[in-house]
């Protein structure tokens, strides 16, 4: 009895919280929520068209960063290299993927420093303090990119997509147009970091080659070579700093 007593009281007791919770919310004045509208209407100034559709397209191409930094910058070569580093350890997830793309990525910002400062002062700064316009700060900004990229990418591959595009042969470094040359860049970097890779496989393979026929020899048939081999590949890659080894390798290549 006792407890069905106790049962009630507590019942009572909520209830009677919630009825003065709502009390409380009742006598409380009302918070007024902020309405946005977006309207759609005619305008007598011609420039505030082009500023909107100059917001349109700051905006688009935000939208497309992510592939612009994939595709335009070292991105691409640096996340290959430490994936294939990852994969030569046969450390399966380890380091996770976030670890790896976030080194990839702040490696990217210190390779591509300055030329993102050189475009911040030559198009950038310039144009939004309306010194200069759009055509000419997206002239102006283009310019570095082109550079870093026709400084890391092969002739033989720019030749490719030009003459697949029936494009004219450039008369200067001016004059690449961009179209053919962010896909040879891509497959440059791409041959590039896949080089790369392959060295950085030779050690580890030795050790993986050694260590299984040790245990065929040993008549350790059953016991899967990786798991003996694998804590020779962590001591072997501490021992010689291979983390500090491979991202020298790969900031050193931009140099």
């Amino acid at each position: 009895m006792n407890t069905r007593i106790r049962l009630a009281l507590a019942a009572l007791l909520a209830i009677g919280l919630v009825l003065l919770g709502q009390q409380t919310v009742a006598a409380q004045p009302e918070v007024p929520i902020p309405d946005i509208n977006l309207q759609v209407g005619t305008g007598d100034d011609p420039e505030q068209l082009v500023g909107m559709l100059q917001l349109l397209l700051l905006l688009s191409i935000l939208s497309l960063a992510p592939a612009f930094l994939i595709l335009m910058t070292s991105f691409t070569r640096i996340v290959i290299v430490l994936g294939l580093v990852r994969n030569a350890m046969a450390t399966q997830q380890i380091p996770p993927n976030q670890v790896v793309v976030g080194l990839a990525l702040f490696l990217t910002f210190f390779v591509m420093s300055p030329v993102l400062a050189e475009i911040n002062e030559e198009a950038i700064t310039p144009y939004l303090a309306e010194e200069i316009l759009f055509e000419e700060a997206f002239e102006e900004g283009s310019r570095p990119i082109r550079e870093f990229m026709l400084n890391n990418t092969r002739e033989k591959d720019l030749a490719l997509f030009i003459e697949i595009g029936d494009l004219d042969d450039p008369e200067d470094r001016e004059a690449v147009n961009l179209s053919a040359l962010i896909p040879a860049f891509v497959l440059s970097e791409l041959k590039t970091a896949f080089q790369m890779g392959f060295i950085l496989f030779v050690p580890f393979l030795v050790i993986d080659m050694v260590v299984a026929s040790a245990l065929m020899s040993m008549g350790m048939f059953m016991l899967p070579p990786v798991i003996v081999s694998l804590p020779f590949k962590i001591l072997l890659f501490v021992l010689v700093d291979g983390w500090y080894l491979v991202v020298q390798s790969l900031v050193e290549s931009y140099a």
